[in-house]
């Protein structure tokens, strides 16, 4: 096995849209050399369990995440949560809510489809879902596999983004919603990729309102961007972190595994603000904080 060489802490599975098993990215960040993952799947914890019972087979830490879509002034905002709480009643009631609304939300673009011309049916959609928490990744999949469209690019760029014709807006939840369901489930909040909402001002918004970190690596951000993003955190107070956003080895628009990662020092500042009892984490006693079976970062006293 390789030395290691880092921590990856954007990734995605097949809980969500990602296209390997939470056992099966964890063997690939083992095989890869990589010290530690986040498992951050979109709006579900599903994968989490999984993924944390076989970081010990492949010798890669498992942090338990998520990634929760937001939306601001028109505009998508998505908040990493890391060392949540993933067990705990208030999330998991959040959760099938949200699930629900996504549900309801495809239900409508694939009938939207439909109205204009693509005659797309929810089991062509249903083909490509492998876990519970579906979106327009998978409606843009199953357009591809049914030859209606040239690529998932395209899918979005002709139909699914914003504006499109198929396009359907989600079920609002506010940036500073998110950030507080986060932090009542005792995990730490991260403003994902800020290079893509092309308004920085949300980032000094949310600082004021519970935000914690900042993803300031990413591969899409430039290096004027990142440069930037180090600059704004410092002066916010926030913490860096950085991941690959990796939903699989075929999925273009998405990079490698480890193809972004942080060091062991972000990692341990991480693990830090999970246990900081002024920061909405952890018993100031200190001690070993359990995050659901086989979950646990130990925080000192």
């Amino acid at each position: 096995m390789p030395a290691a060489i880092g921590g990856d802490l954007h990734t995605h599975t097949t809980a969500s849209d990602g296209k390997l098993t939470p056992r099966e990215l964890v063997r690939l960040a083992g095989e890869k050399g990589l010290s530690t993952i986040a498992v951050t799947d979109h709006d579900t914890v599903d994968g989490l369990e999984e993924a944390l019972g076989a970081a010990s087979l492949y010798g890669v830490e498992v942090i338990p995440g998520i990634e929760l879509s937001t939306e601001w002034e028109g505009r998508d905002v998505h908040l990493l949560g890391y060392y949540i709480d993933f067990e705990g009643d208030r999330l998991r009631s959040f959760l099938l809510k949200r699930q629900e609304a996504r549900y309801t939300r495809c239900l409508k673009i694939v009938s939207r489809l439909q109205e204009l011309g693509y005659p797309l049916t929810w089991d062509d959609v249903s083909a490509v879902v492998r876990g519970r928490a579906v979106g327009r990744l998978h409606i843009a999949q199953a357009l591809v596999a049914r030859g209606f469209v040239p690529s998932i690019e395209f899918a979005f760029s002709r139909l699914l983004e914003r504006g499109r014709p198929a396009y359907v807006p989600r079920h609002k939840l506010t940036p500073a919603e998110g950030v507080e369901i986060i932090r009542s489930c005792q995990g730490v909040a991260v403003l994902a990729h800020p290079g893509l909402i092309g308004e920085d001002t949300i980032i000094r918004e949310l600082a004021g309102r519970g935000l914690q970190g900042l993803e300031a690596y990413y591969p899409r951000h430039s290096r004027d961007e990142t440069a930037g993003y180090l600059a704004m955190a410092e002066e916010l107070g926030l913490l860096v972190t950085g991941g690959s956003d990796f939903h699989g080895s075929d999925v273009p628009e998405h990079a490698e595994l480890g193809a972004v990662t942080v060091g062991e020092e972000v990692i341990e500042k991480l693990r830090e603000q999970a246990c900081n009892p002024g920061r909405g984490a952890k018993d100031p006693a200190g001690g070993v904080r359990t995050l659901g079976e086989g979950a646990e970062v130990t925080c000192g006293p």
